[in-house]
């Protein structure tokens, strides 16, 4: 759960390093390191963030090659010693994933007298690759060691290495865990994801699985597991660094909230077609007649992907008449799925690199399911293991806390939902059409929540004191409820749960007290009158009731104590405002509470380890 960087080019490295981590510094921040090499090696880290290392780095450092590293704890405390780069007499490493049998190694290396330094899993790979180069019957050259190395690590990687005796000379290796290398005029860069380099290119290689590569001044080969030469293509990134930048904004979060209007108008961009009551769909590779034989659906996904995929089920049992279930990636493969080929599998997954997900989807396969991936990162791990990927369109989003990666990833159950609504004959041309006019419609509606955002900061600062809060909500908003908790425990550290209103009754209520805020939302809908009953069973314990309601509901008022408006909007599309609503409601609550709102606490952005 870390970011890595290389570069081997024409430029001094360091600082191109450390530019390249701050890029990073979303996928973990509890320490950081750096090891360029020119007649030697030469290697700084410590704990804590980007800045800290800057502060003990010399003034200039001549060196055209190097590796960096961002760490997220996995194994061993947020200490100096666990920094990465990891050293093996004159071999440096940087690694993000997880090695499964790192004692076993560990033990073996220890009979061959190397003394470990650190308490990571990762300083396994450094010893046994210097073991492969200088203790065996003959010297092994860098690239060669690497690939003996990897052939005996179990678990998740992704590798930069650089070693004293081959100067200019970076390798690397992949397996389950995102790189990226970058092709620059100046020279090449591998990372973790494209963000490190977009300052300097757009030109992308994406490195698979089981992959193995050496960047030399002018040149770079790749390897597949047999040591074939391979002809990558290049691919040019859309995005540019201005994208991935605050934009003015105090938080990549507010201002990944203020973006939603555009991600998602991007996300639907031609393929909502008013005229047919259809929606365009071209990366489905589901023939018309496998989608009429569908005799179920599983949505897989983890964390705020689990809240859109709750939301999903709703909408493809409703619209496409498809019985569907949602499962947590990180239970799917350890549980006994019934399964068989005439059933759908629906991964979802921001960053395409969720370590769970993608396990449970190779779960899936295993049973002859069809696949889609729902995804934001174009050339991920994922949209290589599916059979259809239908990308978000969102942008590169730096905040831990998804905001408009949900919000697209609801856009898109829509879009699917109503396509396989249509093609099963479940859903006719004129209610198609009327969800299709409500979605387009979503953009303007999300700009009026951001321009009347004052009135939601006010509530955020009433409420920030308290120390646990509840929301609630029934059928669409039942899993908006669950996003809503999930927000305001990621980035304000109050204690929060969402729960179906209904089920307060079966225990919840037992906790309510005056200092309990309760989150309802009770927008237009066929469940309206029972939200009702709910918020006054709340009422009757004395707990404050915030409510997320329709601007032109007049009868909520009395019921409630605050009124946070979203503009009238279809019963099925609203899910989408309320959770604009509670993401902002979420962000003024850490704002006021001082919390550290684009890096929360023990959390990263894209959970690349089980």
């Amino acid at each position: 759960m870390c970011g890595i960087v290389g570069y081997v080019g024409k430029e001094l490295a360091a600082p191109i390093l450390i530019e390249s981590l701050k890029r990073l510094e979303y996928r973990g921040y509890d320490s950081a390191g750096i090891t360029v090499l020119n007649e030697s090696l030469e290697t700084y880290k410590t704990v804590g963030k980007i800045a800290d290392l800057e502060l003990i780095l010399p003034e200039r450092i001549i060196a055209y090659t190097g590796i960096g590293h961002t760490r997220w704890a996995t194994h061993g405390k947020p200490e100096t010693k666990n920094a990465h780069p990891h050293m093996s007499s004159g071999i440096s490493l940087v690694h993000n994933g997880i090695i499964e049998n790192y004692l076993q190694l560990k033990e073996r290396l220890i009979e061959c007298g190397y003394v470990f330094e650190s308490d990571t899993d990762t300083e396994v790979i450094a010893h046994l690759l210097n073991n492969k180069m200088y203790k065996g019957a003959k010297k092994l050259d860098l690239l060669t060691a690497v690939r003996e190395t990897i052939s005996e690590l179990e678990g998740s990687y992704a590798i930069a290495v650089l070693c004293s005796d081959e100067p200019g000379c970076l390798v690397f290796a992949r397996k389950d865990s995102p790189l990226v290398i970058g092709i620059g005029d100046d020279g090449y860069y591998a990372a973790s994801d494209v963000t490190a380099f977009l300052k300097y290119t757009r030109k992308v290689i994406y490195v698979d699985d089981h992959e193995v590569g050496a960047i030399r001044p002018g040149s770079i080969e790749i390897f597949d597991p047999r040591g074939n030469l391979l002809a990558k293509e290049m691919h040019t990134v859309e995005w540019d660094l201005e994208a991935a930048e605050k934009a003015g904004y105090e938080h990549f979060m507010l201002k990944e909230i203020h973006e939603q209007p555009a991600s998602i108008q991007n996300t639907f961009a031609g393929k909502l077609l008013e005229l047919e009551g259809t929606v365009k769909m071209d990366e489905l590779y589901l023939s018309p007649e496998q989608i009429k034989h569908l005799r179920r659906a599983t949505i897989i996904a983890c964390g705020t992907s689990w809240n859109a995929g709750a939301l999903g089920k709703y909408l493809f049992e409703k619209l496409a008449g498809v019985h569907t279930d949602i499962e947590t990636a990180s239970e799917f493969r350890y549980a006994s799925p019934v399964l068989c080929g005439e059933e759908l599998t629906i991964a979802i997954t921001q960053s395409g690199e969720t370590a769970d997900t993608l396990a449970a989807v190779r779960s899936s396969r295993s049973y002859g399911c069809r696949n889609i991936a729902i995804t934001n990162v174009v050339g991920s791990t994922i949209t290589r293991e599916s059979d259809s990927v239908i990308y978000t369109r969102a942008g590169p989003e730096i905040g831990v806390a998804a905001t408009k990666t949900f919000t697209a990833q609801l856009i898109i159950l829509y879009m699917l939902a109503i396509h396989m609504g249509r093609v099963r004959g479940v859903l006719s041309a004129g209610e198609a059409k009327s969800l299709i006019v409500n979605i387009k419609r979503i953009p303007g509606q999300i700009q009026k929540i951001l321009n009347r955002k004052e009135s939601i900061r006010e509530c955020a600062e009433q409420f920030a004191d308290k120390r646990d809060y509840f929301f609630i909500g029934r059928y669409l908003n039942f899993p908006i409820a669950l996003e809503g908790a999930l927000k305001l425990k990621e980035i304000s550290y109050i204690h929060a749960e969402g729960y179906a209103a209904g089920e307060l009754k079966h225990g919840p209520l037992a906790l309510l007290t005056e200092d309990t805020p309760v989150v309802a939302i009770a927008t237009r809908g066929h469940t309206y009158d029972k939200m009702l009953s709910n918020i006054k069973e709340v009422k009757a314990r004395n707990a404050t009731v915030i409510a997320v309601a329709n601007e032109d509901d007049t009868e909520i008022e009395k019921y409630v104590d605050v009124v946070l408006r979203i503009p009238p909007s279809h019963e099925m599309t609203s899910p989408v405002l309320s959770s604009v609503v509670l993401q902002l409601l979420a962000y003024y609550t850490a704002l006021a509470k001082g919390c550290s709102i684009d890096k929360p606490r023990n959390l990263a952005k894209s959970v690349t380890v089980e």
